[in-house]
């Protein structure tokens, strides 16, 4: 069942919240032995006597939030009240933080019942989900592969029902990638329609919180939840979070759509460009002009990586001193790259990406959507640390095969993942829809035109159909 269905039967007390809660439970001993998606789970007891108490509340009369009664374990780079905060790391092993963030606290408010967490890489970088705390999150799909990140837990517990509903955040792909690699759907929302704060850098970076999901109806019904603004979060926008509520069928007859798969040519593994191709003409029948075009998108790797680094060794660059020992080498060059930029550097790559986005906004005035392939490649190897090359081009670093990811997130636009197929061995691809600044609502709606015309969202993984 969806979140939506199933949020509806608990407040209609047509099921109770136990009852979910067992169902969950014992999906949970089952699978996630052989995915590795959710850590620091509460014992069963505790779990269940969390959803009686949701069920104490619904029958004496309380007031009560959409999402009453489903259980939930947040993403590991969440601060949640009573539960570790590893962020994926041993150095983190034992922090338990004193607060939470406004995200979890809003959908916390919504009623869902916190569990444990969900797997991530260490410290959220990277879209492979493994770290030396935990170990890593398998593919449903295929066990050998890599779930994607770094909401890998969150997408795998999803996918395997082992959750009802889950969530994520997006820096560079950490939304998409793991939905494309798990066939789900799932929103990288417009910068600050979301909570993000606490947030050390305010105003720069393009990090977003959102939604993973079965179906576009539930990223829908999710983001009813999670959008608005906060007084605690100065980069949030006004927004009215009930347009999420509205009917999500449309008419596209003549809308133009920019088909740019490799976007200006990145290198994309032949099985995942065959997959995507032969979807140009689901969009056509839909009515869209689906025309050949991309947005100049040159600079745009040196504007992210930039901000990107610069960022990382703000927030993680006292740890090096005493704990590199403990970190991976990905997440020590990182830092170490971050430490060497200078004010001057970051002030310039900010110049340039306000140019950027203004050339994007224009490209899309008279395209309002494009759509490309959300990876370059399927799920790869889980034992690797990263795909070493793409079609014969070499990639030198842990972020050089997420460029069809972070290139659309340095345009702060909204964009959505979706089913789109598979390859001949059984491997989840998905395509990546993107549309205007602030126009979430489209993106929910096409995506969801398209995840009807299709229906490839509704194949589930092997394990867990068992």
């Amino acid at each position: 069942m969806g979140a939506r269905e199933l949020a509806a039967l608990i407040q209609s007390r047509q099921i109770s919240a136990r009852d979910v809660m067992q169902v969950h439970l014992d999906r949970i001993a089952r699978i996630n032995p052989q995915v590795n998606a959710i850590v620091s789970k509460l014992p069963d007891e505790a779990c269940l006597a969390l959803a009686d108490d949701a069920d104490t509340r619904l029958a004496r009369g309380d007031a009560v939030g959409p999402l009453h009664g489903l259980p939930i374990a947040f993403k590991d780079n969440q601060p949640v009240k009573g539960f570790p905060w590893t962020r994926g790391s041993r150095i983190f092993a034992h922090d338990i933080p004193l607060g939470e963030s406004v995200f979890v606290s809003r959908v916390r408010a919504a009623g869902v019942i916190p569990i444990g967490k969900t797997n991530i890489p260490e410290f959220g970088m990277g879209s492979h989900t493994y770290n030396g705390l935990f170990g890593a999150t398998r593919n449903p799909y295929n066990l050998t592969r890599s779930a994607g990140g770094s909401s890998g837990g969150a997408a795998v517990a999803l996918a395997t029902g082992m959750l009802p509903v889950a969530d994520g955040n997006d820096l560079g792909g950490s939304l998409r990638n793991p939905a494309n690699f798990n066939n789900l759907v799932a929103l990288r929302p417009t910068v600050g329609l979301v909570p993000v704060a606490p947030d050390p850098f305010p105003g720069i970076g393009f990090n977003v919180n959102g939604p993973l999901a079965q179906s576009v109806s539930d990223l829908a019904f999710l983001m009813s939840v999670m959008a608005g603004p906060d007084p605690r979060d100065p980069d949030c926008f006004n927004s009215d979070p009930s347009v999420f509520m509205r009917p999500l069928d449309r008419d596209f007859a003549g809308t133009r759509v920019a088909w740019c798969l490799d976007l200006g040519g990145l290198p994309v593994d032949r099985r995942v460009r065959q997959v995507v191709e032969q979807q140009r003409q689901t969009f056509e029948s839909l009515g869209c002009l689906v025309q050949d075009a991309c947005p100049d998108l040159s600079g745009v790797d040196e504007i992210f990586l930039t901000i990107r680094a610069w960022r990382a060794a703000g927030v993680l660059g006292p740890l090096l001193a005493e704990h590199r020992h403990l970190m991976k080498p990905e997440a020590v060059g990182e830092i170490e790259r971050g430490l060497r930029i200078t004010h001057n550097e970051v002030k310039q790559a900010r110049i340039r990406h306000r140019s950027f986005v203004d050339g994007f906004r224009r490209f899309q005035e008279r395209h309002p959507f494009i759509v490309c392939v959300v990876n370059q490649v399927p799920p790869f190897e889980v034992e690797i640390d990263w795909p070493k090359s793409i079609e014969g081009v070499a990639m030198n670093t842990y972020t050089d095969w997420m460029k069809s990811a972070y290139w659309i997130s340095t345009t702060l636009c909204p964009a959505i993942s979706v089913p789109a197929g598979f390859t001949e061995d059984g491997l989840p691809v998905g395509l990546q829809i993107v549309g205007r600044y602030k126009d979430d609502v489209s993106v929910l709606q096409l995506g969801y035109a398209f995840e009807q015309a299709t229906r490839i969202g509704e194949r589930r993984p092997p394990i867990a159909v068992r």
